[in-house]
């Protein structure tokens, strides 16, 4: 046996947040992952010479100095970092037959939707009008701040109570939903389709299930700061994120799966791992969903039996159907990075198959493809119901990737002549390499009809991070919520003394 202060399940991003800034903080800290990778989501895998984002690729805020990206945040207080390249526009939509590019600067943003609504681009303006006086709030209050107790409110109203009372007129905002804000701005049906869009991208729910400060946020930031792709993939950012946890102490074991959180007497004392290893701690995060935490890692027995029902009676978003190539360039060089194909824009844009993320990253980091070559990712929605690997898995598989095929050939019309690698990954594919419950991102919890689980537990030193605490399905809710959990580990002037540290 092995005596740690804080084990943590899990090298997702939101594990690797929470466990490092613990090792930074003092604690004798072990991430343990499953498998031979650490990353969870965000990892990179490689294939004849091309490297894939196995999931997100957009990121804003990654080198800005005092950003409001919680990576950053983290990596400043380790004192890490890595190279990343900005870029604009952002990406392309195209809606049916409209393609319309998505600028940073929010005027030339509005411009672009005056060319197709000049009504829809004032009625925009408006909206974001409403919503951009809560992020001028929340932008000076840094995430690196934040804990999920009452204590929160010493180091908020102590270190920055001017953003605190800038707040205060906009609460009525921080629970309402997008929706809501949308019915009272937007009547123009195209702009409303446009923010149901952003907000699916942003939340995996469309406006009526998305609360207004992630939007609010998003529009802040990224023409605040514009978005960046991180040179060497999003691995860039788990092993700056590893770099950091082993540089103050911390350890990551990778090939270390966790078969069971040991829990006596209302207490966690450790976990076991497959190999029959015990590793003991007063203190366990998990960074596995909330369906695999209260389900794989737990007896029933250790929770409530009304806590646990209710927990995982918890809506989950959909899983995804992958498809990830590497295709020649030649003919090429003006291509762009990220697309949004919503092929039928009448029909629900949440439709499996209908909205599909395209993602080709070689265009900013040529280092990710083989000389004359990229690599392109895209995804699409796909329930996990009724997927099995049987006789027709494979059949299934080609013909679940024609719409993404279909989205691509919007931006590379001969894309089928260029393939040279293709992979598809169905939601047993990511259930299977994620661990996770039924492929899911995390919980499909709509706003003003539930709240997120958050870090706690009712079993004493079990605290959870990751997507199935706090709304987002994207990396800064992941990472926020390992600061929100580390937080609430250490005294409250700890915390100060970090942010003074540097500046935030």
């Amino acid at each position: 046996m092995q005596n740690f202060d804080v084990i943590v399940i899990g090298s997702g991003i939101g594990g690797l947040c929470a466990g490092s800034l613990l090792a930074r903080y003092g604690k004798k800290t072990i991430v343990c992952e499953s498998h031979n990778i650490a990353g969870g989501a965000a990892h990179c895998f490689g294939r004849k010479g091309f490297k894939f984002d196995s999931g997100p690729s957009f990121y804003c805020g990654l080198t800005t100095a005092k950003s409001l990206n919680p990576v950053k945040q983290i990596l400043d207080v380790l004192g890490e970092s890595f190279t990343a390249v900005s870029y604009d526009p952002l990406g392309h939509y195209h809606l049916g037959d409209r393609t319309f590019p998505v600028y940073s600067d929010s005027d030339i943003y509005l411009e672009e939707v005056a060319k197709i609504t000049t009504s829809g681009a004032k009625e925009l303006k408006y909206f974001q009008h409403r919503l951009l006086p809560l992020y001028d709030a929340m932008k000076g209050i840094p995430a690196l701040a934040l804990r999920s107790d009452w204590q929160s409110f010493l180091i908020l109203f102590g270190r920055y109570p001017e953003y605190m009372f800038k707040m205060l007129p906009h609460l009525s905002l921080v629970r309402a939903s997008v929706g809501n804000v949308m019915d009272g701005t937007i009547k123009d049906p195209w702009v409303r389709t446009l923010i149901d869009l952003e907000c699916f991208l942003l939340s995996g729910l469309k406006a009526r299930g998305t609360i207004a400060p992630e939007v609010a946020f998003m529009l802040g930031e990224r023409s605040r700061v514009g978005v960046e792709y991180p040179v060497g993939g999003s691995e860039a950012i788990i092993n700056a994120l590893v770099r950091g946890l082993e540089r103050w102490g911390g350890q990551l074991r990778l090939g270390s799966h966790v078969e069971q959180i040991l829990v006596e007497n209302g207490k966690a004392s450790g976990v076991r791992l497959k190999n029959g290893e015990v590793l003991l701690a007063p203190i366990v995060i998990s960074n596995a969903s909330i369906w695999d935490t209260y389900t794989k890692l737990l007896d029933p027995e250790d929770l409530p039996d009304s806590f646990r029902k209710t927990a995982l009676a918890t809506p989950a978003v959909e899983s995804f159907m992958h498809l990830h190539l590497g295709i020649r360039a030649q003919g090429l060089e003006n291509l762009t990075g990220h697309h949004v194909v919503v092929h039928d824009p009448n029909q629900d844009i949440s439709t499996p198959g209908n909205t599909c993320m395209i993602s080709i990253p070689s265009v900013w980091d040529a280092e990710l493809a083989p000389e004359g070559y990229h690599v392109v990712h895209a995804y699409t929605l796909e329930p996990y119901t009724d997927w099995q690997r049987d006789q027709d898995y494979q059949t299934r598989k080609q013909e679940k990737a024609q719409t993404l095929y279909r989205a691509i050939e919007r931006v590379i019309p001969d894309i089928r002549d260029r393939v040279v690698l293709k992979l598809i990954g169905t939601p047993l594919t990511h259930a299977h390499y994620l661990r996770r419950y039924q492929g899911t991102y995390g919980p499909a919890i709509s706003a003003g009809k539930g709240t997120f689980p958050g870090n706690q537990t009712p079993i004493k030193g079990l605290y959870r991070v990751g997507d199935s605490t706090m709304p987002g399905i994207g990396v800064p809710a992941v990472a926020a919520s390992g600061i929100m959990c580390a937080n609430t580990l250490v005294k409250p002037q700890q915390t100060l003394d970090i942010l003074k540290s540097v500046n935030y």
